[in-house]
């Protein structure tokens, strides 16, 4: 490499090494005057990362996996493999499917381009972890060891483990395992996630591609990411390259601390384009913990079905702006109903916690200790209100999926201003659009194109079950309730709806109020 263009590699370490000091640099002493009296607090960055990845590398792992699947297309018959450790967040034959790629990087043992399908397949997988404690505990992603027949942990000084699982959380997609060595070994700790700030230097080691002790730097490109598939996960995005195989990696402040578990990437081809998320050391440690002490993360349950407040909503109800989580549903027998929670309630605080946007309260629930009693604010008929609630414990995926879904004659009625014509049920419309004998409301059969019902998304077969709070069970019913908001000069009608098993709330302007 020549020496100009070392410096031309260089150069963005060099002038924020001297940034702030008297450095001749043709057009930059501007930005250095406007810049310098702002950031003369922040850290420099080092000259080398070279003492930190002496200090924390050998704590890091290589994991490789080893699954048996059932019948599947081979990588050369042109379809997505997919093998149960090597899952995307989003369903299938959604867009992001195609730029969302977990770091696990499958390989299947004897397959070659244009070869059918076996009844049985061994996937291995390569991912990374790293050691928390002398005793051996090791930490990853959960999608890295998911249904795997064998893990096997490689640390940097070429020894090998058979490890155990302890635990796993896909929620949080984190994992614990176990390896027993002769003597202590090396481990690395979680530092203070909710202290880092966005521009602090961040390094990464972790095993791409299988190459292993793979070592990068960048630094933390922002905070509180929501990705899909991630609800309770308040991620960091971070530019640290990253690539297929850091899955389960650790993401290491400048004091040797893991601030986070690297987790996935945002890419149109698969590899790294600088946008890496990475799973926050403050959650990932109490995830941790739950693992080590019986396997599993027990976490509260409220029992609501929530959606977000948007401005015509948020009008609707008489909020100021749209915050809170809009309560939806409300489950049998749960927690909430026992509260007196009801559809259409916004929350607007769990407990000290503000509830600002929809996903913030999934997360207040799942980490409020299971039995705790406390209070919550609601926004009801236009007014505050506050509920007592007893958190429960969170029900297994199968009872909730066998309980049972949440209790909400043919005179049809046009309303041109929203573009949706309605009727009440009747026997052949319910058989039609497949609505339940148990479902009142009024029925959506005819949305207009291009109209205001359309941009919202309602669909033919929609059931709405409330003008606002109100409920309503035929189409002159409704046609009244309205006519009372215009009367009233309101210019958002909220409706409560029913399609297939989910309920929510959608907001449609009156354009002729």
């Amino acid at each position: 490499m020549s020496h100009s263009t070392a410096e031309i590699l260089c150069s963005r370490f060099l002038i924020r090494a001297k940034f702030g000091q008297k450095t001749a640099i043709a057009g930059g002493m501007a930005l250095i005057l406007v810049a310098s009296a702002s950031i003369a607090q922040a850290r420099s960055a080092p000259d080398s990362f070279a003492d930190l990845v002496d200090n924390v590398s050998p704590a890091v792992v290589n994991i490789a996996t080893i699954s048996e699947r059932g019948s599947g297309a081979s990588p050369g018959g042109g379809e997505r493999g997919e093998s149960p450790n090597f899952r995307s967040p989003f369903p299938e034959g959604h867009p992001f499917n195609d730029f969302f790629d977990r770091f696990l990087e499958p390989r299947q043992f004897g397959d070659r381009p244009g070869q059918p399908q076996r009844p049985r397949q061994r996937v291995s997988g390569a991912g990374s972890g790293f050691i928390i404690d002398a005793e051996g505990y090791v930490v990853t992603n959960s999608h890295v060891v998911d249904e795997a027949n064998s893990i096997k942990i490689t640390l940097r000084d070429g020894r090998n483990y058979d490890a155990e699982l302890i635990g796993q959380d896909p929620k949080t997609d984190l994992a614990l395992l176990k390896i027993d060595a002769d003597n202590p070994l090396p481990f690395v700790e979680f530092g203070n996630s909710d202290e880092t700030r966005v521009g602090d230097w961040v390094l990464t080691v972790g095993n791409p591609f299988g190459l292993g002790g793979s070592v990068t730097a960048g630094i933390i490109s922002a905070r509180g990411r929501d990705l899909p598939g991630g609800t309770l996960i308040d991620f960091m995005q971070i530019d640290a390259p990253i690539n297929p195989g850091n899955s389960g990696g650790p993401a290491f402040n400048s004091e040797s601390e893991v601030i986070g578990v690297n987790t996935a990437i945002f890419s149109p081809n698969g590899g790294n384009v600088g946008i890496g998320f990475a799973i926050p050391s403050n959650l990932a440690a109490a995830v941790i913990e739950d693992l080590r002490d019986d396997g599993q993360v027990d976490r509260s349950w409220l029992g609501v079905r929530i959606q977000g407040v948007t401005d015509d909503i948020a009008k609707g109800f008489g909020l100021e702006k749209p915050t809170g989580a809009l309560v939806a549903a409300v489950e049998n027998g749960s927690p909430a109903a026992a509260a007196g929670l009801k559809q259409g309630d916004v929350i607007l605080e769990w407990g000290d916690t503000v509830i600002e946007s929809v996903n913030d309260l999934p997360r207040a629930v799942a980490f409020t200790p299971v039995g705790t009693t406390l209070e919550l604010e609601v926004w009801r008929a236009k007014k505050a209100e506050t509920l007592r609630v007893t958190t429960a414990a969170q029900p297994s995926e199968e009872s909730l999926a066998s309980s049972p879904n949440p209790a909400a004659g043919s005179s049809e009625r046009a309303f041109d201003e929203t573009g949706i014509t309605l009727s009440n049920l009747t026997p052949d419309l319910r058989d039609r659009f497949s609505v339940a004998d148990t479902l009142n409301g009024v029925l959506v059969i005819d949305v207009e194109p291009g109209s205001e019902a359309e941009k919202k998304g309602l669909l033919p077969g929609d059931v709405i079950l409330s003008v606002g709070l109100d409920p309503v069970s035929s189409a002159e019913e409704l046609a009244g309730e309205i006519d009372q908001l215009r009367e009233e000069k309101v210019t958002v009608v909220t409706l409560g709806l029913q399609r297939a098993d989910r309920e929510s709330f959608v907001a449609l302007r009156l354009d002729n109020a």
